[in-house]
């Protein structure tokens, strides 16, 4: 058998066309069962760390009032007076400073 017979007569290695576009196929069909599960899921995490901030808050703000008899004009008054280490980031937005703080009446008391 000379060379060249041999090497015609062996099969070619590697993938073809049509095995590649199969398993992209399979790939993108996974993915697109695994991706919306993954955004719902980061979602809800980001939900749960807003509800646990605003919890933290609320009882810092209620600290506040028992002690000084009126609730804090701004949320810095609490970090400035130790009631919260520093204000929580907002998981929706990344940021400290998207907090809306609503004002009680001015006629308001405290129960």
């Amino acid at each position: 058998m000379t060379k060249q017979a041999a090497i015609s007569t062996s099969r070619p290695r590697g993938f073809t066309l049509i095995e590649l576009i199969v398993v992209m196929a399979i790939v993108a069909l996974l993915a697109s069962i695994a991706a919306p599960r993954y955004f719902n899921s980061l979602q809800k995490s980001r939900e749960t760390a807003l509800r646990t901030s605003l919890n933290v808050m609320r009882d810092a703000i209620d600290q506040y009032a028992a002690d000084k008899g009126r609730y804090p004009d701004s949320l810095e008054d609490l970090a400035a007076t130790r009631y919260v280490r520093e204000i929580p980031e907002d998981p929706i937005s990344g940021s400290r400073d998207q907090w809306v703080t609503v004002t009680p009446p001015t006629d308001a008391q405290l129960a």
